[in-house]
């Protein structure tokens, strides 16, 4: 399992990591837009070169990231715009986690198979803070 921080921004995203990438060095290991996703997911055409998903590793930890895009809610506000994301090794890893964690919280999205070949959900704990979790699915 590994615990990783998730940044949250309002456009500016590629610019964000482009600058954390010229201090920290090394490579993406992924830069998604929202035009990269399937059509069926209602971003407006105005948003689709957005960033959908950035990661940037730095060290043993990644750094990822995206731009909030207004298909899926309000614009990310500082002091609400990251999350902890946690990986994991299972399906039902993600079930306990889940679970456990959003008791009493609020689920933004339930634990459900994603495009991109992953187990995910997020939610915000009784205490504020948000999260999410993924399990990358076993490939055929």
């Amino acid at each position: 399992m590994s615990l990783n921080t998730y940044l949250t921004f309002n456009g500016n995203c590629r610019e964000a990591f482009e600058f954390y990438r010229s201090v920290f060095g090394g490579d993406f290991s992924v830069i998604q837009t929202f035009g990269d996703g399937p059509p069926d997911m209602g971003v407006p055409e105005s948003e689709k070169d957005r960033i959908m998903h950035v990661s940037l590793p730095v060290g043993s930890s990644v750094l990822m990231g995206s731009d909030s895009c207004s298909a899926f809610g309000p614009p990310a506000e500082m002091g609400n715009n990251f999350s902890i994301s946690v990986e994991v090794d299972s399906r039902e890893h993600c079930d306990q986690l889940f679970a456990g964690l959003s008791e009493g919280g609020s689920v933004k999205m339930p634990m459900q198979e994603m495009f991109w070949g992953a187990y995910f959900g997020t939610w915000t704990d009784r205490y504020g803070v948000n999260w999410m979790i993924n399990y990358n699915l076993p490939q055929d």
